[in-house]
């Protein structure tokens, strides 16, 4: 069962794959989109869930840190059911809190720099996302 996990911003959705069996997820991309349009990314992703065959989508929830739900939040509530009616694929919501700080600090472990961190980020921030959903799996 291939899984892909998405980091939805504003201007970019950051994208991650699963392995078949599950257990790891690996960055694959960053898709530019226009928010207020979102069906400014969908022939990208269709793309992206025909070529990996995917059975299941897991969609980063960015909650506050006492676990409400806010602007951010709402935005991708709305893109996950957009996802399922359009593309016909199950989603799932998993807390990101700290997602992109994690994605940053992994970054910088690695030395990558500032300009670089900038174009891989929101895909890292994806892994991230697909990672921990894998693991509580």
């Amino acid at each position: 069962m291939i899984i892909l996990g998405l980091d939805v911003g504003s201007k970019t959705i950051g994208v991650a794959v699963s392995d078949a069996l599950g257990w790891t997820a690996q960055g694959v991309t960053t898709i530019k989109w226009k928010e207020n349009d979102r069906k400014s990314a969908d022939a990208e992703l269709k793309a992206i869930i025909e070529k990996y065959e995917a059975d299941e989508i897991v969609i980063g929830l960015p909650k506050h840190m006492n676990g409400s739900i806010g602007e951010r939040g709402e935005a991708c509530i709305a893109y996950a059911k957009h996802v399922e009616k359009t593309h016909k694929i199950p989603t799932n919501l998993w807390d990101e809190r700290l997602s992109t700080v994690a994605a940053e600090r992994v970054l910088l472990e690695a030395d990558m720099s500032r300009k670089k961190r900038k174009k891989v980020i929101d895909k890292m921030a994806a892994v991230m996302i697909l990672q921990g959903y894998l693991d509580k799996k």
